[in-house]
């Protein structure tokens, strides 16, 4: 009668708490359920974040494009000469690299003919190394050699004459470099006030204003300056950076060229 008695007393109990256990079980299962159903939505928000690059990269480029040729006659005349600036001081920026160099200014085997040829007291020939030679301390070499029969004081006021003239083409290749770094924000302010002028055109022309036509006319006016500044920067930097090597460069020459023809002191002038 007591194991009787005991196993109806556990039926009941199962029966009072399976209600509450039910709940308990989905409860538990429930997040499981959402943990799976949210993880194909959290691989598609991944794959959507990895896409985003990529499409806001070709959103740009068709903002660019649309700036570059829909801003009017005005707006791509600027970006041609922008990006002419920009291709010009490229070449500069290199032309200068290849010649603002010592070893085309003043090479060394000049300065060892010159030096043996003037240790022998042969002006003649040294004259021939400078002309078979062509460089700038080459052509103030050969002027004070062409008056060494005037005296030395007519052949420093020829070497003063030559070097300045050498001098001044060294600085005239330079001078182009500042030109572009001087007329790139120039341009670029040019573009900004015409895509301002065109933006305020668009809301005072009455009714609702284009949205996508103001967008664009304010991505050209700083389209246009980021333009004008990325030439500029550069160019201004390589100017000073030449130009400061310039001045190296001659100064060098110029001693060097004072100390070959020291000897022509001595040389006796005819009546």
């Amino acid at each position: 009668m007591k194991r009787t008695f005991l196993a109806s007393l556990a039926l009941v109990g199962l029966f009072a708490f399976s209600p509450m256990m039910a709940p308990a079980q989905d409860a538990a299962e429930a997040p499981a359920a959402e943990a799976a159903a949210e993880a194909p939505a959290a691989t598609g928000q991944i794959e959507a974040s990895a896409d985003a690059p990529k499409e806001s990269a070709a959103a740009g480029h068709s903002e660019f494009y649309t700036v570059l040729f829909g801003s009017g006659w005005l707006g791509t005349l600027l970006w041609a000469a922008l990006f002419g600036a920009l291709g010009y001081f490229i070449y500069l920026a290199i032309d200068c690299g290849i010649l603002v160099r010592a070893s085309k200014i003043m090479p060394q085997s000049l300065i060892t003919n010159v030096q043996n040829a003037m240790k022998e007291g042969d002006v003649v020939k040294a004259l021939q190394f400078c002309e078979n030679e062509p460089t700038p301390m080459a052509n103030i070499l050969s002027a004070a050699f062409i008056h060494v029969e005037e005296g030395y004081d007519i052949i420093q006021e020829a070497v003063s004459a030559a070097a300045d003239l050498e001098t001044e083409r060294i600085m005239q290749r330079l001078a182009w470099i500042s030109v572009c770094a001087n007329i790139a924000p120039q341009l670029g302010l040019l573009g900004t006030v015409q895509g301002m002028i065109m933006a305020f055109a668009n809301l005072g022309s009455g009714g609702t204003p284009d949205v996508g036509m103001l967008a664009t006319n304010i991505s050209q006016a700083l389209y246009t300056t980021a333009g004008g500044l990325t030439t500029s920067i550069p160019a201004v930097c390589a100017f000073y950076y030449y130009r400061n090597k310039a001045n190296q460069i001659i100064l060098r020459m110029e001693a060097t060229t004072m100390e070959l023809i020291k000897d022509l002191r001595n040389v006796q002038v005819e009546a």
